[in-house]
């Protein structure tokens, strides 16, 4: 039988992503929960799987590092047999059939994965059981309407590079600031033709000092 109580949004965390013209942004906190517990203020909840490709994380973290395992080895195996980077899409279904596969007994991790292939940008979230669904905007956790109201608000698919990444500093601040799940740090994720970079600490300190919270 179907465990059907596995509340995702309510483990804890925010994460988001959002397509812009030439690249997909893609933000996390850094605080891991259990429950009202703290266990850690620094934990990861982005990961690169390949150059041109990340994926963020919301739920169990050991269901989570399996997946993202097991995603890098296809990645790069696609590479090696293939002379060229897995698409997009491709990935993001390989994903969805791995959390359908384990259905009877779920993987508790809610994931987004961005990228940037031949295709251009582009945006799929993938839930437990194995669901896919290609996004211009979504966010995942407990402060998830948090961070989707600053979006709805402020979000526009034709926004520049700089803007786009305050956005996200905005959304997930703000996520930080009032939900008590989320918080310490955050990390920003850029893919575009260029490939995937994370914001430094000083880009992110710089950020901090003029956003309007």
């Amino acid at each position: 039988m179907l465990n059907n109580n596995l509340p995702i949004n309510k483990t804890g965390t925010t994460t988001i992503g959002f397509i812009i013209k030439d690249a997909v942004i893609m933000a996390t906190d850094a605080r891991v929960t259990s429950g009202y517990f703290v266990a850690n203020t620094v934990g990861r909840k982005l990961y690169q799987l390949d150059d041109h490709v990340a994926m963020t994380i919301a739920g169990t973290v050991a269901d989570a590092q399996n997946v993202i395992d097991i995603l890098k080895y296809h990645a790069r195996m696609y590479k090696i047999e293939r002379g060229r980077p897995i698409p997009v899409s491709a990935i993001a279904r390989l994903a969805a059939n791995i959390f359908f596969y384990n259905r009877m007994y779920p993987l508790q991790v809610e994931s987004l994965i961005g990228g940037y292939d031949k295709n251009g940008p582009s945006l799929f979230m993938v839930d437990l059981f194995g669901s896919l669904s290609q996004e211009e905007m979504a966010a995942t956790g407990s402060g998830s309407p948090i961070a989707l109201g600053v979006l709805e608000d402020l979000y526009n698919k034709d926004i520049k590079l700089d803007e786009g990444i305050k956005l996200a500093a905005l959304a997930i601040t703000s996520a930080m600031r009032r939900d008590i799940a989320t918080g310490n740090d955050f990390n920003i994720g850029i893919i575009d033709a260029r490939g995937y970079r994370e914001l430094s600490k000083e880009e992110k300190e710089s950020l901090l000092k003029n956003l309007k919270i």
